[in-house]
Order: structure tokens, then C-alpha cells, then sequence
């Protein structure tokens, strides 16, 4: 006797399900293990060992490490990021965007040690900070060289100056106990290197940060 399509139609919506659930436990147990000091070092067989799954399971989900990192990066970032963009957007200097969003990335290092040594670890062998916030911080950086305000040579030496130092930054906060006024410190030498002048510099990395959307 044939399956009604309404039979068929659900056995597909289940096996979605399953996959969804299954590729979720993936990127949770790379979470887990990519959020600790040495989770840089992390290979396919332990992600699937913490995961619960056979290592031609995560191959039906994922075609490696780098496809993981990125997908790990990706539910790291996301939601971050946009909540981050939404709140700088309503800045009108490109510089102070950039110094805002480098401080509130490493508000969120010093409180969340876990996601701090997953973004530290997957930048390592990947795009610094992900591909997302890869692409923000040289859009600002562009903004910032289109309005005048950013004397720098390319949009490109500008947010990499700007990615390596939060990124070496981050490495900071949880290696070692930096002041409390650290963040605001990085945030107006990374623009003074920039070409920002030094007392902008300093007023626009002191800013009263506004809260982040669903942050109190």
C-alpha cells in the first residue's frame, strides 16, 4: 500500500529534525571544547567523542575542521555582532562605531570566558574574530576613510589593525588581570593607530557605552 504524501512529508520533516538536532550537538561540543585554554588543539575525533556521534556522522554534517570553525563562528558571533551594529549604527562618527564595538567585544571577553577562548581559538587557524566581523570592522573602516576622519593608506591595514589588536587584546583579558579601564585603553590606541589625534582618541574610547539590546 503507498504512503500518502501527507506520510511522506512528515517522515521528511523528522529527518530534518534529527539533522538539525544532531549538526546542533556538533557545534555545541566544538563549543565546549574550542572554550578552553587548549581547545585550539581540538580534532574531529574529540568534537564527535563529546557530541556523541561517529566520525562518518560529523562528515555527513560537516567537510572539516574549517567548515566547523566557521559554522562555530557563526552561531558565536551573530547575534553579537548584530546586536553590537544595531547600537553603533546610531553613532555618527565611523570612529567612534569602531571604538565602541572594540569595547564592547572585550566587555564581553572579560565576562565570558568561554566564548572569549573560542573566538581566541578559532581565530587561530581561521578568519581573525569570523567572517562576519571580519567584513564589519573594514566596512566602518572604510566609512571612516570616506568621511576624512581615518588617514590610513587601505580599508584593509585598517581592520586588521583593528582585529589584531582586540584579538591580541582578548588574549590579554584572559591570560593575565588587566586594569578595569583596559578595554577603553586598547580601544583609543587602536584608533590613535588609525591616525585618529590623540585626544579624540582618548574622548572617543570613553564614551559612555549605551546598553546592548536585551542587555539591561
Amino acid at each position: 500500500m503507498a504512503r500518502s504524501p501527507v506520510d511522506l512529508e512528515r517522515r521528511a520533516e523528522i529527518g530534518r529534525e534529527r539533522r538539525a538536532k544532531t549538526r546542533a550537538k556538533i557545534i555545541a561540543a566544538a563549543f565546549e571544547l574550542f572554550g578552553h585554554e587548549n581547545g585550539l588543539f581540538s580534532r574531529v575525533e574529540d568534537i564527535a567523542d563529546r557530541a556523541g556521534v561517529t566520525r562518518p556522522t560529523f562528515y555527513n554534517h560537516f567537510k572539516g575542521m574549517e567548515e566547523l570553525r566557521e559554522a562555530l563562528s557563526d552561531e558565536l558571533t551573530h547575534d553579537f555582532l548584530a546586536a553590537v551594529t544595531q547600537t553603533v549604527s546610531q553613532m555618527a562618527d565611523p570612529r567612534q562605531r569602531a571604538a565602541s564595538a572594540i569595547r564592547y567585544y572585550l566587555r564581553r571577553a572579560r565576562e565570558d570566558r568561554p566564548w572569549a577562548w573560542s573566538i581566541l581559538n578559532m581565530s587561530a587557524n581561521g578568519v581573525i574574530m569570523g567572517s562576519e566581523t571580519y567584513r564589519q570592522a573594514e566596512q566602518t573602516v572604510i566609512e571612516g576613510m570616506e568621511a576624512g576622519m581615518l588617514p590610513i593608506p587601505s580599508s584593509a591595514i585598517g581592520r586588521d589593525i583593528i582585529l589584531g589588536s582586540t584579538l591580541a587584546a582578548i588574549g590579554t583579558l584572559l591570560r593575565d588581570d588587566p586594569p578595569s579601564e583596559y578595554c577603553e585603553t586598547v580601544a583609543g590606541y587602536i584608533l590613535l593607530g588609525l591616525g585618529v589625534p590623540f585626544d579624540d582618541a582618548r574622548r572617543l574610547a570613553s564614551v559612555p557605552l549605551p546598553p546592548l539590546p536585551g542587555k539591561p
